[in-house]
């Protein structure tokens, strides 16, 4: 089997599409169509469905992507211990973690990172939901819940610390609530759709409320960033993460009785089995261990 034509089937099953393939290979769309095509005719299969909206997998397609992409894997690995053989870590470091958590806390402290290792090529993935590490989608994740992953090494960071807050500007307008009835009468800002490992993360819809009469928020936000600023700019309530809010001073900590049991998440570097004597791994997480150490509220 011609291996630039598996290199490039490889390509369009992940693309989903002629087009977009040939821009990540630098190939035009009728190159890569012809190469698929002459696979194709070799394999005596179809590969894939043809359609206006792109490009499905036949069975036979499907099987042969799995063992492309297990070898692709397999390859990538040895790559990096190939790399790593060498004294000095270099090379390429995808980091995958939450929007909210690589903004804030993440981004703020790679510079320093960046330059005492100048030829570890870092990649910043910030998502919400979890990439899998297992099949490389990232190389290292910080992670806002222990991973469940028996392959996955893991290494505790912190625990992130949640607080209600308002403006100041909100406070003055409205009062500040000191009572889950309090609270009724007040703009509720909240988190979401929040991924099933967050789901307690909106706990302001229930506090001091039947779990099926929640409260309904004014206004949800699916980024933590845009969370913090509509607090700030006086939209409502919202219950935020102390890595958002750091020592700033334009919100205010808010103190409810009975004092709420407000969810807390404990953050974890996260890498698998195959990297654990890679020199960029392991001197990434030292660093990042030892910064998780020196920040506290």
């Amino acid at each position: 089997m011609d291996w630039d034509k598996l290199r490039i089937f490889h390509a369009v099953a992940d693309a989903g599409s002629f087009t977009h393939a040939g821009h990540e290979l630098g190939l035009s769309q009728s190159a890569v169509s012809r190469q698929i095509g002459a696979l194709e005719g070799e394999l005596r299969v179809p590969l894939f469905h043809r359609h206006a909206r792109g490009l499905i997998l036949t069975e036979q397609g499907e099987l042969l992507y799995r063992t492309a992409h297990d070898v692709f894997n397999k390859l990538a690995s040895a790559k990096t211990r190939l790399m790593d053989s060498k004294d000095k870590p270099f090379g390429d470091l995808r980091v995958t973690t939450t929007i909210g958590l690589g903004s804030h806390w993440l981004t703020p402290r790679i510079a320093e990172f960046v330059e005492l290792y100048p030829d570890i090529n870092v990649q910043l993935l910030l998502v919400d939901r979890e990439l899998d590490l297992s099949m490389r989608e990232a190389d290292v994740a910080i992670r806002l819940r222990r991973p469940v992953q028996p392959d996955l090494i893991q290494r505790k960071l912190f625990t992130v610390h949640n607080h209600v807050y308002a403006s100041p500007e909100y406070l003055k307008a409205y009062g500040t609530p000191k009572t889950p009835e309090d609270l009724d009468h007040h703009k509720i800002l909240t988190f979401g759709p929040p991924p099933a490992y967050l789901k307690d993360v909106n706990w302001l819809e229930t506090y001091g409320r039947p779990a099926d009469n929640p409260r309904k928020p004014v206004l949800r936000i699916n980024n933590v960033y845009g969370l913090y600023e509509a607090t700030r700019l006086g939209l409502g309530i919202a219950s935020l993460p102390d890595y958002v809010v750091g020592r700033a001073s334009d919100v205010v900590r808010l103190a409810l009785d009975p004092e709420p049991e407000i969810p807390e998440f404990d953050t974890y570097f996260v890498y698998p089995e195959e990297l654990k004597s890679s020199k960029r791994v392991l001197v990434f997480r030292d660093f990042f261990v030892a910064k998780a150490r020196e920040w506290s509220f």
